[in-house]
């Protein structure tokens, strides 16, 4: 299970570049109520795959990363509103970088746990 490490480091650091987002929207724009949701599911995703290393099984750790999806899922849809709203620039390579990573995130966590789902006979 240790094989995973890139993910591990690719969602800490995803986790950074949230809490700099929701200061940034909070300092600069004044917004509290979304980007207090975005820090929370944003920062979780990391948190559950550090979580799931220390897993006791296959299915606890396939359970972990689950949670870490939709997690991820949760934090697209915030930074989403928040371009939609027009608390983020659509058009900001930053903005355009960070939805990326999301989807990015979204798409590895999918895939891992589908492979490990068809190793294990789910």
């Amino acid at each position: 299970m240790k094989r995973n490490n890139h993910i591990l480091e690719k969602s800490f650091d995803f986790s950074v570049r949230i809490v700099n987002l929701c200061k940034h929207l909070q300092s600069d724009k004044k917004e509290y109520i979304m980007s207090k949701q975005l820090l929370r599911s944003g920062t979780s995703i990391g948190a559950n795959i550090n979580e799931a290393q220390a897993a006791q099984s296959t299915n606890d750790f396939i359970s972990k990363l689950s949670i870490a999806s939709k997690e991820a899922r949760e934090t697209k849809y915030w930074i989403d509103l928040l371009v939609k709203t027009d608390y983020l620039p659509a058009k900001s390579k930053n903005v355009q970088s960070i939805q990326s990573e999301s989807i990015e995130l979204i798409k590895i966590l999918t895939s891992i746990i589908k492979t490990l789902k068809e190793k294990n006979g789910k």
